[in-house]
């Protein structure tokens, strides 16, 4: 879908209003992306830089590397999902009301490439695969957290606790690789299309608990004017096949 004329029509007045103020005309905006978010950032990031000649520079940065860039001023905005948000917003790191939900991903199930695939089309088989395996892992944060839950609603939690491996550093689909564990659970949008690992599909029904995304404008950003119009890019209607593209779905359809 191309993007509209009236978007990128209104980012040229956003441009020009900002060098009017003194600032350049094309702005090197830096995001901050959680793992969670980097396939569909990098997708909507590429597409409002063609549609407004601003330049946008995506960084992977989770617990001390955001602490650093936030404390040197290294970022114009930041992904999260909601509840880290929202602590940024009340340590005063990012504008509140520039917080906005752009994206849902689903939760999935991958194992190494090669390897048999477990049947998890229902409650039931998911059930008996995460009993029968030898071994599972997930991460911690919104998708482990999920997962997690889905798992206690089952009534697994303690006889899995043994055979299950929580990442550290990286998807889970580096640790598939190398074979640290028989199945790995994540959002599908991070183990879609990974070489060496083979998608199963989407948890079944209830247990298949999303996680959301917002972006925040970074209170010690250096382009505020165009790193809100990219906030307004990423909720518009031309970035949401963007989303659907890397198997994630726009907060708001």
């Amino acid at each position: 879908m191309g993007l509209s004329a009236k978007f990128a029509a209104a980012c040229i007045v956003l441009a020009v209003g900002a060098m009017s103020q003194g600032t350049a005309l094309a702005a090197d905006l830096i995001i901050v992306s959680n793992q969670g978010a980097i396939p569909g950032i990098k997708e909507i990031a590429a597409a409002f830089s063609r549609a407004s000649g601003h330049h946008v520079t995506v960084v992977l940065a989770e617990g001390d590397a955001i602490e650093q860039r936030l404390a040197s001023g290294q970022l114009d905005l930041i992904t999260q999902n909601p509840g880290p948000m929202q602590e940024l917003v009340k340590r005063g790191k990012v504008v509140a009301d520039s917080v906005t939900p752009y994206q849902l991903a689903s939760l999935g199930l991958a194992v190494k490439a090669g390897a048999p695939k477990p049947d998890i089309s229902t409650v039931d088989a998911y059930r008996t695969a995460l009993v029968k395996a030898k071994s599972i892992g997930y991460s911690r944060g919104c998708s482990g957290t999920n997962i997690g839950a889905g798992i206690a609603e089952l009534g697994l939690s303690e006889q899995l606790k043994a055979k299950t491996i929580f990442t550290t550093v990286g998807p889970v689909t580096d640790y598939l690789k190398r074979g640290e564990f028989e199945i790995g659970i994540q959002q599908t949008n991070i183990m879609a299309g990974v070489p060496g690992v083979d998608l199963v599909g989407p948890l079944p029904g209830a247990l298949n608990k999303r996680c959301q995304t917002n972006v925040g404008l970074a209170t010690n950003s250096k382009a505020p004017d165009a790193a809100r119009a990219m906030i307004k890019f990423m909720i518009s209607p031309e970035a949401a096949p963007l989303l659907r593209k890397t198997l994630a779905e726009p907060a708001n359809p």
